[in-house]
Formats: C-alpha cells, sequence, structure tokens
C-alpha cells in the first residue's frame, strides 16, 4: 500500500465525499476535498495532489472538463485521474478513457474494490515516475527503498555494483546511440541473467548511466556475478564495429591530435554477498561497494571483485574472471 499519499476527492454529494474520506484516511492517505469540477481545477495548483478521484456529473465544470484541462496543462498532465459516476453505460467509460482517465469506477462501488484501484494506480505511477527512462528499470529512489527494506528487515542478500569499463572512450569513438544500445544491452542481459541464475525475489536496479545494482540471494550471488561478465563478454562483439573487434581496441585522437588506443568495453561486478549484520544504511553499503569497484576497474579484463571477511578488522579482495584465477589482495 502506497500510504501519505494526498488525494483530491471531487463530488458534487456531501455523504459521497463523506465516505470516500472515510475509506481513504482509514488506509492512511491524506485526503482533500472538492464540492464542484471548478472548484477541484482551483485546488490543484497548491494541492499538488497524487491522484484525483473526480466525479462525472458536477455543477460549473464537470469531470469530463476537468479531466481536459488536467492532460493538456503541463504541470498536471502526468496526473493519474480515477473517474466516479452513476453512470454504466459503455459510451461513458469509453468517453472517460478516451479523454485520459487511468480508470473508472461505477457508483455504487465496492469499498474494497475501490481502495484496491487506487493503491494500484498510486503503486503502478510511482515505479513509473521512479523508473529510469532509458531501460526502464527501477532508479535510485527504488533502490535506495529496496535496500533499506532489506537491511530493516534483517535480510541477508547478495548485493552487486554492475559497471561498463572505459564506457567514456566507447561513447567517444561510436556515439551516444550506441552507448545507449550498450546500456540497454547490459540491462537486459542483467534481467535475464538474474531470471535463469538468480533468486526468486532478485531486484536490478539502474542507478544511472552505465552503472546498475543486482540485489540476489546470498547463495546465487557469486554464480549469477559470474554468469553476467561471461555472457557480457560474448555479446560485445555485436556492439563493437568488426575492425575495432578484430583489432581488440580503440583507435581515438588525443587533444594534442596523436592517436591513442583504448581497450574493448568490459565489465566490472563488485560483489559482497554476506551483508547481514554488516550495515545500517544504504550509504555505508555503497561506500563499500565503491573501494571493490575502484579496485577492479583497474584491471583490462571483465572481472568480478569480491570482498571476503575473515574478522571485523581483517579482510580481502578477491578477483576472478578470465585470466584471473582468486588473485586477492589483502588489507
Amino acid at each position: 500500500m502506497v500510504s501519505k499519499a494526498r488525494i483530491l476527492v471531487a463530488d458534487d454529494e456531501p455523504h459521497i465525499r463523506r465516505i470516500l474520506q472515510f475509506l481513504l484516511e482509514q488506509e492512511g492517505f491524506e485526503v482533500h476535498l472538492a464540492e464542484d469540477g471548478q472548484a477541484a481545477w482551483e485546488a490543484l495548483p497548491g494541492l499538488r495532489p497524487h491522484l484525483v478521484l473526480l466525479d462525472v456529473m458536477m455543477p460549473r465544470m464537470d469531470g469530463f472538463g476537468v479531466l481536459q484541462k488536467i492532460r493538456t496543462n503541463y504541470e498536471t498532465s502526468n496526473l493519474p485521474v480515477i473517474l466516479l459516476t452513476a453512470k454504466g453505460e459503455e459510451s461513458e467509460k469509453v468517453r472517460g478513457l478516451r479523454g485520459g482517465a487511468n480508470d473508472y469506477v461505477v457508483k455504487p462501488f465496492s469499498h474494497d474494490e475501490l481502495l484496491l484501484r487506487v493503491t494500484n494506480l498510486l503503486d503502478v505511477t510511482r515505479r513509473e515516475r521512479e523508473a529510469n527512462p532509458l531501460t526502464g528499470l527501477p532508479g535510485n529512489r527504488a533502490i535506495e527503498r529496496e535496500i533499506s527494506n532489506r537491511i530493516g528487515g534483517g535480510q541477508d542478500f547478495g548485493f552487486m555494483y554492475v559497471d561498463i569499463d572505459r564506457f567514456k572512450s566507447f561513447n567517444d569513438n561510436y556515439g551516444y546511440s550506441r552507448g545507449d544500445r550498450a546500456i540497454s544491452y547490459l540491462a537486459r542481459l542483467l534481467v535475464n541473467c538474474s531470471h535463469n541464475h538468480g533468486s526468486q525475489n532478485d531486484f536490478i536496479g539502474h542507478v544511472g548511466g552505465d552503472d546498475f545494482v543486482v540485489i540476489t540471494g546470498p547463495d546465487r550471488a557469486d554464480v549469477l556475478a559470474h554468469r553476467i561478465i561471461e555472457e557480457f563478454d560474448d555479446g560485445i562483439g555485436e556492439l563493437h564495429d568488426d575492425e575495432d573487434f578484430e583489432r581488440g581496441y580503440l583507435q581515438l585522437k588525443s587533444r594534442t591530435g596523436e592517436m591513442e588506443r583504448f581497450p574493448l568495453i568490459t565489465l566490472t561486478v563488485a560483489l559482497i554477498d554476506d551483508t547481514r549484520g554488516r550495515f545500517e544504511h544504504p550509504a555505508q553499503l555503497s561506500d563499500t561497494m565503491v573501494e571493490l569497484k575502484r579496485y577492479g576497474k583497474t584491471m583490462v579484463s571483465s572481472v568480478v571483485i569480491r570482498e571476503r571477511r575473515h574478522s571485523h578488522d581483517e579482510r580481502e579482495m578477491v578477483i576472478s574472471g578470465k585470466g584471473h584465477s582468486q588473485d586477492t589482495k589483502q588489507d
């Protein structure tokens, strides 16, 4: 359930407004009321609700009129709207949906059904708002919330930070369109690998650019991490031009006009598979991952860089991947 969301209820029948207010406040929502369409429209700029429950038949301005204004105004065009009406005719439903309504409820309505439609729409809207526009994967807010929930619930989980190496040189050589293609390729790869080799409740998030996070079961983390780098390496030939791939490096002009060589893109996966009791906040986990990633990116091939703790103060970094056989760096 999405709690503390602001909901504007617009209905000219006082008893309907009271019923809706009671139902929604019982579920933890912040409810504001408007007695007609004009009052609802005037309340929107200051209230900035997360959702509007809008009756169709109202004086001064009906629900269809308010909906039209909402959809044609830049600041409210994406506002979720559920229409309420006593009319059950198909033509009224179609008119509302064509006008941009997200959902439609006919009076008299089931209390449980209305609450379910409200919570579902708010949840879908939140996920869409937080998703990365390129990949559609959950963004930073959703990532932080997922980590916080798992830490707060005392769960043990495997956590990966996935990053494309030398992505800037790849972008500089091929352009941003090819760079977006590489990012989309990695996003699909992570989803597919998680489905085939991960756990049931895996989470994949897109931090931004070429950076991703994967949360999986601690017993699947190591296997999943290695499958990710193996499948990425298998597919990089499709991302580079044939001559560059066969040559094994990119050639770019430096600022001084000299030609420089850059290795093809690879992948660094920073991994912690024993999180239980070690972190109290997502920022602490993030700090550890930054250190692991920094060390892993000194390698020229795709690697999994994993932290292994022997005691509170003793740990080692374990590097594995093509050309690496459990090399370690002791702290």
